[in-house]
């Protein structure tokens, strides 16, 4: 088991939400009726750790990080452009080294939405759409609003879109089912949010489809299509049964065996519902394992994490974590303790980001 289930006493006590009539005998979330548990541990440590607020800040290595990779990544479709689609070389070098870049620029682009590589927000936005043009397909001007929903409501259903739908969790209960998620799981963060609930389109949007459909219109007329089939297959591999790809499912799926009885402050403690990942890969992720320390904090950037990790390492050292994403995506797909069904859910509470019309 990769996941170690305890709870700390300190952590704070989750403030009650009113329940709701019962749920469907079909619906096997975990349901609780206390608010999320980032807002109360961050007070508890700020209180007890006051120093932590002098973390918070943009980070200037950030956008060095960012353009090395995405120079790699061109580099890699000038070199590869006129590879067979199905060689050992076009796929190894998409899985090895192309997944793992644009895995990195997904999580570049997390913490560019949190305002974290320059002090300007309008510096982060299109910087934004820069660090999404090996990628592919132009998704940035909609992640930040979609994320900073996800933070605000965290498990709010119907507003956070990391949570995968009853259908989703119907149709998937099952090792194949699971497997089907893991390898296309790429899809379903593309495709949900849309079905949870639209954004209005704004400039931004407007402007990162005109940047990345302009270059990808430059790489197939100066190197021909196979260069954009090489970024195209790196940001699917980054998305599938690749080791990095471990943290979307690390991140807030509940390991561990849990009774199905919803959650209130008289009858804790409650579901753990966010994970850390303390481990080699989050030297390649801008240290997103860190997830806890993240949302607890998430105007504290990536490099600065671990010294919140240490400065605090009281209200941390006792929480739920993994140690392998390898490890969590084979015990997501074969467990069947675990699965899509796996996250907490509440149905009140947070905000919705950007304005997005609920359906």
């Amino acid at each position: 088991m990769s996941a170690t289930v305890t709870f700390a006493p300190n952590q704070g006590v989750p403030l009650p939400v009113k329940p709701s009539q019962p749920r469907d005998s079909s619906d096997h979330f975990f349901w609780t009726y206390t608010e999320e548990p980032h807002r109360t541990r961050r007070q508890a440590i700020i209180k007890a750790h006051p120093e932590v607020t002098k973390l918070c800040g943009h980070e200037p290595l950030t956008k060095y990080i960012v353009l090395a990779v995405v120079t790699l990544q061109i580099l890699c479709a000038v070199w590869l452009r006129q590879s067979p689609v199905l060689s050992a070389r076009f796929l190894l070098t998409s899985y090895i080294i192309g997944a793992t870049a644009n895995q990195n620029l997904f999580l570049a682009i997390h913490e560019i939405s949190h305002n974290l590589a320059f002090k300007s927000p309008t510096a982060n936005r299109l910087f934004a759409v820069f660090a999404n043009l090996p990628i592919g397909l132009p998704y940035s001007a909609s992640f930040r609003p979609y994320h900073l929903t996800h933070h605000k409501s965290l498990g709010v259903d119907g507003l956070d879109t990391d949570l995968p739908t009853s259908l989703e969790a119907f149709f998937l209960d099952s090792l194949l089912g699971k497997a089907f998620f893991c390898t296309f799981q790429i899809l379903f963060y593309a495709i949900r949010p849309m079905m949870v609930y639209r954004l209005p389109l704004t400039s931004l949007h407007l402007f990162n489809v005109v940047a990345q459909s302009a270059f990808d219109v430059l790489l197939i007329y100066y190197l021909g299509a196979g260069a954009l089939a090489y970024l195209i297959t790196s940001s699917f591999f980054a998305g599938s049964l690749h080791p990095c790809a471990g943290h979307f499912i690390a991140e807030h799926y509940v390991f561990g065996k849990q009774t199905l009885s919803p959650r209130t402050p008289s009858n804790q403690p409650p579901v753990p519902e966010t994970y850390s990942y303390y481990g080699p890969l989050n030297l390649l992720t801008f240290n997103v394992g860190l997830h806890n320390e993240h949302h607890d904090f998430p105007a504290i950037p990536w490099s600065r994490l671990p010294l919140l990790h240490e400065m605090a390492k009281d209200f941390y050292i006792d929480l739920p974590h993994h140690k392998s994403w390898v490890w969590v995506i084979w015990q997501f797909i074969c467990d069947k303790e675990v699965g899509l069904w796996c996250r907490v859910k509440r149905e009140t509470g947070g905000r919705n980001v950007g304005g997005g019309k609920i359906k």
